[in-house]
């Protein structure tokens, strides 16, 4: 069964202040979706109504020809990394690989010089980036067909977004992948397809230039 992430007509508002309009997203396997969009723009907003922890004015949620309200409880349908840590400190990462990861996949995910270099660690112990790490492989290992990931990239070095663009790109191959995040050279390096959340509008851009002409960046701010 072919595996599609259909989100439609999403309208949600705080108080007064419309956030979200009419929002369309389509996601297949093999995307990589970065959402861009300034601070206040809805991208948090926008994944947890997707996840379908927030509850919205309007939304229509279609994953896999099910339409459902709460996508959370679709067997392996969708995983989502929160920007809040949600691994017990006490642990070790010995234990939380253990407990979340499919067997079939533990050697895998075991293949990994960062991993392996904080195994024996409790979860309090590590740095903010060895466990932003964790937190996002273990999402992208999920037996999820969807991974929506919510500032993957804040708090952390360069070389561990690399590391953490690497798992995406590797995982995209079998997964639709949906991120939100401000650090827009890091989602611009991964990213398969551009979507620009603005006035509460959403839309997928062409080109990279579009985020300058929309207002979103600033001229000379791009590389390419």
């Amino acid at each position: 069964m072919e595996n599609i992430l259909e989100v439609d007509s999403i309208n949600k508002s705080f108080g007064e202040k419309k956030i979200l309009t009419d929002v369309f997203l389509r996601c297949e396997v093999g995307d990589v979706i970065g959402v861009f969009g300034s601070n206040g723009s809805g991208k948090s907003t926008l994944l947890k109504i997707i996840y379908g922890t927030l509850q919205a004015e309007n939304k229509f949620i279609r994953l896999n020809n099910k339409v459902t309200n709460e996508a959370y409880k679709i067997k392996n349908g969708i995983a989502y990394l929160p920007q809040q840590h949600f691994i017990p400190t006490n642990l070790t990462v010995q234990k939380v690989i253990t407990l979340s990861i499919n067997p079939n996949k533990k050697d895998e995910f075991l293949r990994d010089a960062m991993i392996n270099s904080i195994i024996d660690s409790k979860i309090g112990s590590l740095s903010g980036g060895e466990l932003k790490y964790l937190h996002v492989k273990l999402i992208l290992f999920s037996e999820a067909h969807f991974c929506l990931l919510d500032e993957p990239y804040s708090g952390i070095s360069p070389i561990i977004a690399a590391l953490i663009n690497h798992q995406i790109a590797a995982q995209s191959k079998t997964k639709g992948i949906i991120i939100a995040d401000h650090h827009y050279a890091y989602l611009l390096e991964i990213a398969t397809k551009l979507y620009l959340l603005k006035d509460g509008v959403g839309k997928f851009i062409q080109h990279q230039a579009e985020l300058i002409t929309s207002g979103y960046l600033k001229k000379g701010m791009l590389t390419e």
